[in-house]
């Protein structure tokens, strides 16, 4: 007997853990598994909604009683360079980028490694070994790229991002850089680039993942002009990233049914073969 997947995704909720970002509060997550032909249109839809990829999941914050996580894109037609980051660029002019297939290099891990160890040494990710590594960057049902950046000078790896390619925008799905070098604000300059990059190719949004107000881990995605997040349904500029809060209460979150129920799906019937031309 012949198998074949439901059209309709399903989607599941993990069970509560300890907010990596917020002290004292509590994560969940709603997500759904990512395969099959409609991978990618999938994947653009939920991407709008306001969820992220990891691997072969779709994932959304679905907290009990906090909200404050916020998908955060940047409108890089109304985004302006302000003088700290035209600093950053010329600072960082002698690196050249490289975009590659995805692929994972010992060169990669290694640079993963000493970004972890001294930026999130106590984060979820600090015990990932090498096959892990390579799963995260190469399992990927989607168009994604390696964007890396090479100091012209010594040839060295300093810094690299798994970069999704959706119909409207670039998805920076995860990035990581030496740790030797603060003053030359690395992942500044690789949210930067991205934001030349899709101005280049003709795509209105870079997707940043997210962001959490009161989170010092987060902050740094309030700093970038044309920055919009995904809240009530829709994507609203900010104005003042100062009037968001971090909210915690029991009815911050609709129940997951109604989550459920309110998440737009595409058309993932397969097409006829009249259809296809």
């Amino acid at each position: 007997m012949r198998h074949t997947l439901p059209l309709a995704p399903q989607f599941y909720v993990t069970a509560p853990q300890p907010c990596p970002y917020l002290e004292g509060r509590m994560e969940r997550k709603l997500f759904t598994s990512l395969q099959g032909d409609s991978a990618e249109k999938l994947n653009d839809s939920l991407s709008h909604q306001g969820f992220r990829r990891s691997q072969n999941v779709l994932y959304r914050p679905s907290c009990t009683d906090c909200a404050a996580c916020l998908s955060a894109r940047i409108d890089v037609s109304t985004f302006k360079l302000t003088k700290s980051q035209k600093r950053i660029l010329k600072r960082n002019a002698h690196l050249t980028r490289r975009a590659t297939s995805p692929w994972a290099t010992e060169e990669q891990y290694e640079l993963f490694r000493r970004y972890l160890e001294t930026r999130h040494a106590d984060g979820g990710m600090a015990d990932m070994d090498v096959f892990e590594f390579a799963a995260m960057i190469e399992e990927t049902p989607i168009r994604t790229r390696v964007i890396e950046y090479t100091d012209r000078k010594t040839e060295e790896l300093v810094g690299s991002c798994l970069t999704d390619v959706l119909s409207d925008g670039l998805s920076m799905v995860y990035s990581f850089y030496t740790p030797d070098r603060p003053q030359d604000s690395l992942g500044t300059h690789v949210i930067l680039d991205h934001i030349q990059i899709a101005q280049d190719a003709g795509l209105p949004y870079v997707y940043l993942g997210y962001w959490v107000p009161g989170s010092d881990k987060m902050g740094y995605k309030a700093r970038f002009s044309g920055l919009e997040v995904y809240s009530g349904g829709t994507w609203q500029p900010v104005a003042n990233p100062d009037d968001y809060e971090a909210p915690a209460h029991p009815l911050s979150n609709d129940p997951i049914s109604e989550q459920v129920a309110n998440i737009a799906l595409p058309d993932l019937s397969p097409k006829r073969s009249s259809e296809r031309g």
